[in-house]
């Protein structure tokens, strides 16, 4: 299923959204022109699981490190596919948060939904050398906050039917409810496996979504559509 739009249009204009939206690209136009020193800097900047382990007390001194990468790492992409999905699900879901928090309490949820997210996947695969990127795990964060505000809004979703795609309307709590069981029962598969095979982060995207649920219901949006 490719999500198209949803039905609910914003009040005002999304700055941060829209903002989040450069910051991404921008920073994806900096990975390519890293060329050969591009897996370097995915190391540098990404989450990188095992260098959170502790070993001696000087792995302490890394650590200040460690946590900018928490932020560094949600706007790193793998490539053209893994940052325009990202920026689709943004784009569609994004703004109407943005509209019912304010620009300020959406980005804290915005980019604490990646920490989040990130230090699940840590927990899941503390063994893991493989940095890992993207801003899926905030988006998540998004999605499950949208779940919760506007359980029945309509997306309009692409839906392959035979060869053909066919465009209909799903509730809210329909897409997005779907996409988390997705996401869960890949995590489930993904458990014990070889841990340097990377892939996919689907537990950051269980922890980004279930953050993004627990922190749009303690922010507590006063206005209601």
């Amino acid at each position: 299923m490719i999500p198209i739009r949803d039905t609910i249009p914003s009040r005002r204009t999304a700055w941060v959204t829209r903002a989040l939206l450069v910051a991404n690209v921008a920073a994806f136009a900096l990975e390519l022109r890293r060329g050969a020193g591009l897996e370097s800097f995915v190391y540098r900047y990404g989450v990188v699981p095992t260098h959170w382990l502790i070993s001696s007390p000087s792995d302490f001194l890394d650590w200040p490190h460690l946590f900018l990468t928490l932020l560094t790492s949600q706007f790193l992409h793998a490539g053209f596919f893994h940052l325009g999905s990202n920026m689709l699900y943004l784009w569609i879901f994004a703004d109407n948060v943005e509209d019912r928090l304010g620009p300020w309490r959406f980005l804290l949820l915005y980019l604490g939904s990646g920490v989040a997210a990130a230090v699940a996947q840590i927990l899941v695969s503390p063994a893991s050398s493989v940095p890992m990127i993207g801003a899926s795990g905030a988006i998540a964060g998004i999605l499950g906050a949208y779940l919760l505000m506007f359980p029945a809004a309509k997306i309009v979703t692409l839906v392959p039917f035979g060869f053909f795609l066919e465009a209909v309307e799903l509730p809210a709590f329909l897409f997005l409810g779907l996409w988390f069981l997705l996401q869960w029962f890949h995590g489930l598969m993904a458990i014990g496996q070889v841990a340097d095979v990377g892939g996919v982060a689907f537990w950051a995207h269980i922890g980004g979504f279930v953050s993004g649920m627990v922190g749009v219901a303690m922010m507590r949006p006063a206005r209601r559509w």
